[in-house]
């Protein structure tokens, strides 16, 4: 999957299920002030992920997550490594 994607996929379902403002969302800007995330939210933020991306998301791995970048570039590590062991 290439990296627009992913962004255009992320972002539309940020906007939906979080209400999220889309022009706030740039990949410099901090994922936790602009989707404004409680520990609950991170829970939803996980099960949006696995539903939208079908991959598992380990504990810790939102840690060193700290801009949309970031987010974007996880995702597309999780893809690639689902894709190798397919």
């Amino acid at each position: 999957m290439e990296m627009q994607e992913i962004i255009a996929r992320t972002n539309a379902f940020l906007v939906e299920e979080f209400e999220a403002d889309a022009s706030l969302i740039t990949p410099e800007a901090s994922l936790k002030e602009v989707l404004d995330l409680d520990s609950l939210d991170y829970i939803d933020l996980v099960v949006a992920l696995e539903s939208n991306f079908h991959f598992k998301v380990q504990p810790g791995d939102f840690l060193p997550l700290v801009t949309f970048q970031d987010f974007y570039n996880y995702i597309q590590d999780q893809i690639k490594k689902k894709e190798t062991v397919s």
